[in-house]
């Protein structure tokens, strides 16, 4: 039987804490099992974008693609708390959370050559990464306009009495656009499971978070939504930890939805289309993010310094991946393209043979 309506939009209570602590501390160094987990994440995750940088410059990748390279902390620290039937949607910018949520590298390398074997069957590229085995909803191309669809699944969630919760990751940019603020809307007055996290990297496409909003510390929306909102460091893992075990707490036990500001710095352009630094951002800013900012080299020196890594495990760590990755490459390359009958699969109208057989006539 169906749930009533009105046991579904009926407006929350006031936000209240939970009363217990997550079982695993998040912001706690001394877990070396854990921070060995994270640094691997993380790694992977550089590796894996550089070798795409450099695919991409060899033409083995079509179309966009935008690195993630310097935002690694908060896939990994988001992606650590979360249960396998969690879901997470997300932008454009997206390889590194599906490597952080689960999704092989293979499949996603496979995916940006357009091969059949990725995630997508060679469709989607780098802006569609999608794996509904690891709740993977997406990689969506359009600014601003997948937000709506973190607050459907948290409906989805409460309507079935479930109590899993939903990430849906964006640029600072998408909050000047008008799907942000109905989706957080909806989402605070009907009591979802779904936490918005702004990836606030500072320059949208190109431009200054100064030059182009007026409200600067973007998660002080969250007031306009009676929901809980919070400004984190995201080049500190063990900060992008307590953040989100906060959040998702607050998800499972209250049905009650957060705005998360990650303030991040990419360390590459907006996409491989533009140069890490130009005309926006200047030389000397980029080179003293990279050099105080980067997020792998502030856990390393973490775990060296509480005695969980030495440089020789960290290289051991490095070799590793880099054959994981080159690995991937591999597969990619070797893989086949999609069938061109595949043209005709996965879209929005049934087709029959007949109706297939009429198109690829009138095509010749």
């Amino acid at each position: 039987m169906a749930k009533k309506t009105s046991d579904t939009l009926t407006a929350p209570a006031p936000t209240v804490k939970p009363a217990a602590q997550p079982a695993a501390a998040p912001g706690s160094t001394s877990d070396s099992a854990l921070n060995h987990s994270l640094l691997r994440s993380m790694l992977l995750q550089r590796r894996f974008e550089e070798k795409c940088a450099e695919a991409y410059a060899l033409g083995k990748i079509g179309g966009f693609c935008h690195l993630y390279i310097g935002q690694e902390a908060i896939s990994s620290g988001a992606m650590s708390l979360l249960r396998d039937d969690d879901y997470v949607v997300t932008a454009y910018r997206d390889h590194g959370l599906a490597l952080a949520r689960g999704m092989t590298p293979r499949e996603v390398m496979a995916e940006l050559f357009g091969r059949a074997t990725g995630c997508s069957g060679g469709k989607g590229g780098s802006m569609h990464l999608f794996d509904s085995k690891v709740n993977f909803l997406g990689g969506h191309g359009i600014v601003g306009g997948h937000i709506p669809l973190g607050a459907g699944v948290g409906f989805a969630i409460k309507y079935r009495g479930g109590d899993q919760v939903c990430l849906t990751f964006f640029g600072e940019a998408a909050v000047n656009i008008g799907s942000f603020h109905e989706a957080l809307n909806m989402a605070s007055l009907w009591g979802l499971p779904s936490i918005f996290v702004i990836e606030n990297n500072g320059y949208g496409m190109g431009t200054a978070v100064s030059r182009a909003m007026a409200q600067q510390d973007v998660h002080a929306h969250a007031a306009s939504y009676n929901m809980d909102g919070a400004s984190v460091d995201a080049q500190d893992v063990f900060a992008v930890r307590k953040a989100f075990a906060e959040a998702i707490d607050r998800a499972r036990a209250f049905k009650r939805p957060t705005l998360l500001e990650m303030r991040t710095t990419r360390f590459m352009g907006h996409s491989m289309s533009d140069a890490a630094s130009g005309t926006y951002r200047s030389k000397e800013e980029l080179e003293s993010d990279m050099s105080t900012r980067d997020p792998i080299v502030r856990l390393r020196r973490v775990m060296m310094s509480a005695k969980q890594l030495t440089d020789d495990d960290f290289t051991a760590m490095d070799t590793g991946i880099k054959a994981e990755v080159q690995d991937a490459w591999d597969f990619a390359d070797a893989s086949p393209e999609p069938a061109p009958e595949e043209l005709y699969t996965h879209i929005l109208a049934d087709t029959t043979s007949d109706d297939l057989a009429a198109s690829k006539a009138g095509s010749r």
